[in-house]
């Protein structure tokens, strides 16, 4: 068994350590919150997942899984880290890269001094390139070493998705790492070794590369099937019934997931990665108008489900879900969360269920609210059941779909207008006081 470090407890970071522990490894997370270290040190979980506080609880219990904030520490006591801090768009669109290279520049001084041979493992979403132009250059100055050589490097992208993460962990339908040196491509195919999925070991920028065409394609997948559903709508047919048919064809490798008619993607993966690839594209003057058109396409279902809203003529707005998706309580480019804004700034009473998100606020966690970038005032919106949130509205926004709301919103239908951004129940069509985005 290993002995890792892990840079950085947010989403993907904290999920790794405690899905690293359960597997048998030791893991010390590393983070300069200190909030966030005391959580984990304590057994609990800084963010809201399924089954992730058992995981924490019993790695933490069993001596596997501890947290710091002495980085220097936790690279001297272990033989390679994962890197896993966020990397938001700068202003421009393209990557931002600050927690990265700060992180980048700590460990290279903390090698400097290591004992022994240790692995710097990139997890961070990054764009083909930064591995090489970016990372090893901040690491070899600052630790004086030569990488490849006096140290380790591997790129290790993940697929991990909010709600299901610990499934995804369990289970992936991707394997794929870059490594600098045969040390370090060895130590990941030892960890991955046991998984049923192909290990792909490939060079670093063509792993940086698989994770932004793995995201921009879920993200084009997504607007496609919109789009082809907004017009099936106009044409008097079903959206949803013409791309079931599609993706019925598996030799074309469709994904129902994504291949199916309905809102705009959001969260902290597509919107930003397709935003950096486009970037990337212009700086190596290709064009990407397929790109381009994606987020057009994204932000204009956004704007449909707000004219569809006050075409309505209610004022009395109830939302089930304003999380980016279901089972999660992050809210980091949401478009339900935009679309909340929206309808707020038309002077319109909104009210929130969203049970995910309720949890996080009752409990006080620190990341409640956790990338929601506009001042809406949720924490007074939210109400604890959905029977609330039907009585205190004339018309109701289906964003997210919750198993405990499906049949009283099915028996609210006569009662009250819907707009149906999810689809509440197979089949349904618009008819009467119930529309269907595309359907």
């Amino acid at each position: 068994m290993a002995t890792l470090a892990v840079f950085g407890i947010g989403y993907v970071g904290v999920v790794s350590a405690a899905c690293l522990a359960k597997d048998g490894h030791t893991v010390i997370a590393v983070d300069i919150d200190p909030a966030k270290v005391a959580a984990i040190n304590a057994g609990r979980s800084p963010i809201v997942e399924n089954g992730l506080p058992d995981l924490i609880a019993a790695g933490v219990s069993e001596g596997r899984l501890t947290a710091t904030t002495d980085i220097r520490a936790a690279i001297h006591a272990t033989d390679a880290s994962f890197v896993c801090v966020g990397t938001p768009s700068a202003e421009d669109g393209s990557i931002g890269l600050v927690y990265v290279k700060a992180v980048c520049q700590a460990i290279g001084e903390a090698l400097a001094t290591h004992p022994g041979f240790h692995s710097v493992i990139m997890r961070s979403t990054i764009v083909p390139g930064t591995m090489d132009k970016v990372c090893i250059p901040i690491l070899e100055a600052a630790s004086g070493l030569t990488a490849g050589k006096d140290f380790g490097v591997g790129y290790y992208p993940e697929f991990l998705r909010e709600s299901t993460a610990i499934k995804d962990y369990n289970d992936p339908g991707l394997i794929v790492f870059g490594a600098l040196d045969a040390a370090t491509g060895a130590h990941l195919t030892a960890l991955n070794k046991d998984l049923d999925c192909p290990i792909n070991l490939v060079d670093l920028g063509t792993a940086e590369m698989v994770k932004y065409t793995s995201n921009s394609w879920r993200a084009v997948k997504v607007s496609f099937a919109n789009e082809i559903g907004n017009i099936a709508k106009a044409a008097g047919l079903d959206g949803q019934r013409v791309m079931a048919i599609l993706c019925s064809d598996h030799k074309v490798s469709m994904s129902p997931y994504f291949m199916r008619p309905g809102f705009a993607f959001g969260g902290s993966c597509l919107p930003k990665d397709v935003r950096a690839l486009r970037a990337l594209a212009t700086g190596l003057a290709v064009p990407s108008p397929l790109l381009d058109a994606v987020l057009v396409a994204n932000s204009a279902q956004i704007a449909r489900a707000e004219e569809m809203v006050h075409a309505s003529g209610k004022t009395r707005v109830g939302m089930v879900g304003i999380s980016f998706k279901p089972g999660t309580d992050d809210m980091r480019e949401s478009p339900l969360a935009e679309l909340a804004a929206r309808l707020i700034g038309r002077g319109m009473d909104l009210t929130v269920y969203d049970p995910f998100v309720h949890e996080a606020y009752v409990n006080d966690i620190g990341a409640a609210g956790r990338g929601l970038d506009h001042d809406i005032g949720l924490g007074d919106r939210l109400v604890p059941t959905i029977a609330e949130l039907i009585a205190k509205s004339d018309i109701v926004l289906v964003g997210n779909r919750y198993d405990e709301a499906i049949l009283p919103l099915q028996a609210a239908l006569g009662d009250r207008a819907m707009i149906d951004l999810t689809r509440i129940k197979p089949g349904q069509r618009s008819v009467g006081s119930y529309e269907g985005i595309c359907w």
